[in-house]
């Protein structure tokens, strides 16, 4: 132990650059920007809980935050991973009192027509890791049974609410990406008949969200679910109406990303620790805000605290301590691009309208409309929703009220170089 301690004198804590693995980071000592105050919050909430923020502002590693702290088997982990945090000192009386299920969407296969068997094989694989996990919580043979018994997710995810019910026990349910496969329809807009297939009437997709609904009735106490677009939930969760969306909401506009002065504590660590005075503080903000800065994601916040793109903050602080002082040779990861190549080939799709809009916002800096909080797919070109789609996506930020309307801008530089980007040929 004296070794560690030693350790932990000599070495800075590891950035977590590209972590989501939130057990990793607190046992490889990493720099965690405590976010755990949110959870009081999030529980005074709506117990089924809708999050939306762009890529690359850390939603995996809150998610992964809150499945342990809720999760009954980590119970004796409790003070590994949360020691040092505001829950920690603060816990609340549902800290490790669940079950949980997660279900990461984003590695189900998006191609629609194959939808339904992704979505079994990966739903498969979660219950039966979750039947293992709490077998001494469950009926005996509970996987045994749901594989002879149930054909599919829809009908496993049944089984197992109910059996979680004749036991007394509780489930958290998390979904992560919930709306990845919208990307397929962004690129692909042959693909909105097998869409409508899914997601409406009795497709297998709105099918497993009605069945989450019916849970909501027996042992699925609580959901969280994440994305990066409202577009599938209003097609998805018409008739799940006891869920919140708190995507806007004023309380949560600093659950994710950095605020300046999360940035700054990160920054005196680090130029003290690592014994970096090349740059004062002061000065490395004056070179990454105009970079990483600027996002707004509740209009009551405006003219209050912005918020910093974590993932770059991240980015920015691992090249210069890991290059002794020394700037990033590029301001902006190289692979960023990736995460809008849909939404390009959207653009350029139809040029009337989304091309238009971009187009305005490079001559005149903002554009004014109403922000939409929830859309079908049908309409994503359509003005209104086009700007909507470009905000939740990252591209644009609030800037205020203009005559009863929203006001958008470019947040940063980063996101000015994704728009020349959107519009290259």
């Amino acid at each position: 132990m004296a070794e560690n301690t030693e350790n932990q004198k000599r070495y800075p804590k590891r950035i977590p650059y590209g972590m989501m693995n939130f057990v990793n980071v607190r046992e490889r000592d990493c720099y965690y920007v405590d976010k755990t105050r949110f959870i009081e919050k999030i529980e005074d909430s709506n117990m089924f809980f809708f999050f939306i923020r762009p890529r690359r502002f850390g939603k995996s590693l809150t998610m992964s935050m809150l499945r342990h702290y809720y999760d009954v088997n980590d119970v004796g982990k409790f003070d590994m991973l949360y020691k040092g945090l505001y829950i920690g000192d603060h816990p609340t009386p549902e800290h490790n009192k669940y079950l949980v299920i997660y279900l990461n969407f984003a590695v189900v296969n998006a191609e629609l027509n194959n939808y339904r068997k992704a979505l079994d094989a990966h739903c498969n694989t979660e219950f039966g890791v979750f039947c293992d996990r709490y077998s001494k919580y469950l009926p005996d043979g509970i996987w045994e049974r749901m594989q002879k018994e149930c054909n599919g997710a829809v009908e496993q995810l049944d089984f197992i609410y109910k059996r979680c019910a004749e036991v007394g026990q509780k489930i958290y349910l998390f979904i992560d990406e919930y709306d990845h496969f919208t990307n397929k329809i962004l690129a692909e807009p042959g693909c909105l008949d097998d869409y409508r297939s899914e997601t409406h009437g009795t497709g297998y997709l709105r099918n497993f969200f009605d069945t989450i609904k019916a849970g909501t009735d027996s042992s699925i106490e609580r959901v969280f679910v994440t994305g990066v677009s409202p577009v599938t939930m209003d097609d998805l969760t018409s008739g799940f109406n006891i869920g919140t969306n708190y995507t806007l909401n004023y309380e949560f506009n600093e659950m994710v990303g950095f605020t300046e002065n999360e940035v700054r504590a990160m920054l005196t660590y680090y130029t003290d620790f690592c014994n970096l005075h090349k740059y004062t503080v002061d000065e490395l903000i004056e070179i990454m805000k105009p970079w990483y800065d600027n996002y707004c994601f509740a209009e009551d916040a405006y003219g209050e605290t912005t918020m910093y793109n974590s993932n770059m903050v991240l980015y920015f602080i691992d090249n210069y301590v890991g290059s002794k002082g020394r700037l990033p040779r590029n301001m902006v990861e190289e692979n960023i691009r990736v995460d809008y190549n849909k939404l390009r080939m959207l653009i350029h799709r139809d040029k009337e309208k989304p091309y238009s809009i971009i187009r305005q916002l490079m001559d005149k800096g903002s554009v004014t409309g109403e922000l939409i909080t929830g859309f079908p797919i049908e309409k994503i070109t359509e003005y209104e929703y086009f700007l909507s789609l470009l905000y939740y996506q990252g591209v644009l930020t609030i800037s205020g009220r203009y005559h009863g309307m929203t006001v958008f801008t470019l947040p940063n530089n980063s996101m000015r170089m994704i728009l020349d980007y959107l519009l290259a040929d």
